[in-house]
């Protein structure tokens, strides 16, 4: 029952009562506690990388003694071997630390008081004694015993893990997803945690199964890894993967043969647990929740196609040139074509780059939908997307996950729970979605069910932009399959007028470099060197653009193809937090072992989060930091709290990745474009940059890297089958 995190030569043992708790990193990976040793009344402080033992708990050590240069000797612990208090001090200190709800200091000290070294005792196996304690009513007991009973499940789920050579700072996750089942999962099914508890990925409950004897080519072992090979393929953007592929990395993943992983393969996909698809002789696998969204959009598409109210509209081409001529505008034959559309079908694919006139197209179609007598509803996947509808159109927009009215509680499989669904659907006649081509294929799933029979959907999108985050590539599939109603937008309007920025966004997507200048507002900044580019970058941000009335909080963003190396995300967001929102006496801070939160940090959320109605990509800033939670604000209408355990969900944003920064608009743009971005460097993400700013690019790096991504238009393949689905290729 001892925990190990590896050390060095000369190690010392220590025993003795956990004191208090001083600091635990919201990851569980590092803490620090006081710790009294056995026999001596003094304190000393023990850092553990790990989560910290719970309060009055006894405790085995060992480690080395270290000066800290700030916080002088520590004792660093190697393993830590947990128990359960015993003295009669221990148990004091755990009972009054409020790990047991309705006892404090003063009924801890009475209980003690009254029972002794039995305290625990008694609790667990006679708590009709404890209403002999003064203030402890049969209530109050009945809240104790089943407080502590949870505390005594938590650490024996704790101790089981220790024992088999696991962290048992997971022991928190694993009851709060399983409570008394706990210990039937880890020791019958243990591929289960990775799974359905966050956090807990497939090489933990490989080696929780490892240590409970499973062979390595055991059957369950094999179907887990193939659900672990699926989940990973589909964050890399597949709906699905071939046989083969599939059978090669879960063999790689678990070390084993590839005619055990086909065995088991076949035999899952028998028993229904996945599913598959055949195309042109090709045999492709999907997870079963992947493969019914696939299926579910692609009919929802065809019935909106086929069976949309007709608009009480005579002549659409006629409404489009009264339009016009209401307001004064020559549109191009495309624009009117998309507007004429938009009347006559159920489902419609707008598309286009910028300066192509989309959003007058759109405007348009909102008039005359609404002179056709159609309740609109207008969103957009983000919420910094849904805003620039807004502005764009002067109405009332908001995000999908607004949309559908989200709710607490998400399945993992990606789905969440949503008030608007198939039984209770929008009230809309028509619903205008803008920035299609973020929408992966299972929200584009719950948002499709949600829509009303007859309703019209436009859909609206850069189909050359990054795709989804998510699996699926919606937008591009649904235009791949040329049987949706759709019109592409080329003409740029108003050359001579247009920006630098519109103009280069053009010639990058049709392959040519940029016009670049070293001024103006589309810049490239010649730098051979990464570090040297890094701190260019932090010189623009901090003396450059505030010099010329730019707020580099606000208005400027700073974006970058990767997360590591000098000018990936992570390194950056360092710099700049320590440039643009240093250190000092009045900003509080929240430092884990990852990164360090303080007061006015500009941060973003990274992971949906349906109960706190903050979604992957908002971004804030933090109004309030205190010693167990911080405060963000994103709008007007929206602060957020976040308990240390939720900070996980949080990261700097003074630096985000290109795929973040989508469906978003700044005044400037700042990229970075080194030899270290290689394996990333594409057009369309360097497209997707660019139009992102609306008023000054600024480009820094190698003239190799710039061609490189411009020259690169073998983009990714995501493997899906929406097209063949919609195109009829496959049978339902």
């Amino acid at each position: 029952m001892t925990l190990n995190f590896g050390g060095g030569a000369q190690s010392e043992e220590l025993s003795g009562l956990v004191d208090s708790i001083i600091f635990a990193s919201p990851d569980g990976k590092f803490a620090v506690f006081r710790l009294q040793p056995a026999g001596q009344n003094s304190r000393i402080s023990v850092t553990l990388n790990a989560e910290p033992p719970l309060v009055g708990q006894q405790v085995h050590l060992t480690g080395q003694w270290v000066t800290h240069p700030r916080f002088g000797q520590q004792f660093k612990a190697q393993s830590i071997h947990l128990e359960a208090p015993t003295s009669v001090e221990g148990i004091e200190r755990f009972l009054a630390s409020g790990v047991i709800d309705g006892v404090g200091p003063a009924m801890a000290s009475r209980l003690v008081a009254k029972f002794g070294a039995d305290t625990l005792t008694v609790i667990e196996t006679k708590p009709h004694l404890l209403e002999q304690v003064e203030g402890i009513g049969k209530k109050t007991a009945q809240k104790i015993v089943e407080s502590y009973t949870a505390q005594s499940e938590l650490r024996e789920i704790m101790l089981w893990l220790e024992s088999h050579g696991v962290s048992g700072a997971l022991a928190a996750k694993i009851f709060k997803k399983y409570s008394s089942f706990a210990l039937d999962v880890l020791e019958n099914h243990p591929y289960k945690l990775a799974q359905e508890v966050e956090g807990i990925g497939f090489a933990t409950a490989d080696a929780i199964a490892a240590s409970l004897g499973m062979a390595g080519d055991d059957e369950n072992r094999i179907a887990a890894g193939i659900d672990y090979a699926l989940q990973q393929i589909s964050l890399n953007g597949h709906c699905c993967i071939p046989e083969e592929p599939l059978i090669q990395r879960t063999a790689k993943l678990l070390r084993v043969d590839g005619l055990s992983v086909a065995e088991v393969l076949q035999k899952q996909l028998k028993k229904q647990r996945l599913s598959v698809e055949s195309l042109g002789g090709e045999t492709l696998i999907y997870s079963p929740y992947l493969y019914r969204a696939e299926q579910k959009v692609a009919r929802k598409l065809l019935y909106l196609q086929r069976y949309a109210d007709e608009l009480n509209v005579a002549s659409p081409e006629q409404m489009v040139a009264d339009w016009e001529e209401m307001t004064g505008l020559d549109l191009a034959r495309a624009q009117k074509e998309a507007m004429a559309a938009v009347l006559t079908h159920g489902i419609f694919v707008l598309t286009g780059g910028p300066g192509t006139g989309k959003t007058t197209v759109v405007r348009g179609i909102i008039d005359m939908l609404e002179m056709a007598g159609c309740e609109i509803l207008l969103g957009a996947p983000t919420g910094r997307a849904a805003k620039r509808l807004a502005e764009a159109t002067g109405r009332k927009t908001m995000t999908v996950h607004r949309m559908l009215e989200a709710q607490g509680g998400r399945q993992e499989d990606g789905s969440s729970m949503f008030a608007k669904d198939a039984d209770e659907q929008l009230e809309a006649d028509a619903i205008i979605l803008d920035e299609v081509s973020m929408m992966d294929i299972v929200l584009m799933q719950h948002f499709l069910a949600a829509v009303p029979d007859g309703c019209h959907v436009i859909l609206v999108g850069d189909v050359d932009q990054l795709p989804a985050v998510g699996p699926g590539a919606v937008l591009k599939d649904i235009l791949r399959s040329e049987v949706i109603p759709s019109v592409r937008l080329t003409e740029v309007f108003r050359q001579d007028e247009a920006s630098s920025i519109v103009l280069n966004a053009h010639a990058i997507n049709a392959g040519r470099l940029p016009v670049c200048q070293n001024a103006g507002d589309f810049q490239f900044w010649e730098i051979n060197d990464a570090n040297v580019t890094a701190q260019s970058i932090v010189k623009l941000c901090t003396e450059v653009l505030p010099a010329q009335g730019w707020n580099p909080l606000t208005d400027v963003q700073v974006l970058s193809p990767m997360h590591r190396q000098e000018c990936g995300v992570e390194n950056l967001n360092k710099l700049l937090q320590a440039a643009l929102n240093p250190p000092a006496p009045h900003k509080a801070e929240y430092t884990s072992s990852v990164r360090t939160f303080r007061l006015y940090d500009k941060v973003m959320q990274t992971k949906n989060n349906y109960t706190k109605m903050v979604f992957n990509g908002d971004i804030g800033f933090i109004t309030e930091v205190e010693a167990d939670h911080l405060t963000v604000k994103f709008s007007d209408d929206l602060e957020v709290d976040y308990e240390k355990n939720e900070l996980t969900e949080l990261q700097l944003a003074y630096a985000m990745s290109v795929h973040k920064s989508q469906g978003s608009e700044y005044p400037v743009i700042i990229l970075p474009l080194t030899a270290g971005h290689y394996i990333m460097l594409q057009r369309n993400l360097l497209y997707t940059a660019v139009t992102r700013a609306s008023k000054q690019v600024i480009l820094l790096g190698t003239k190799a890297a710039l061609n490189t991504a411009v020259e690169n238009d073998r983009t990714r393949k995501r493997y899906t089958l929406l097209a063949e689905r919609l195109a009829g290729a496959l049978t339902e």
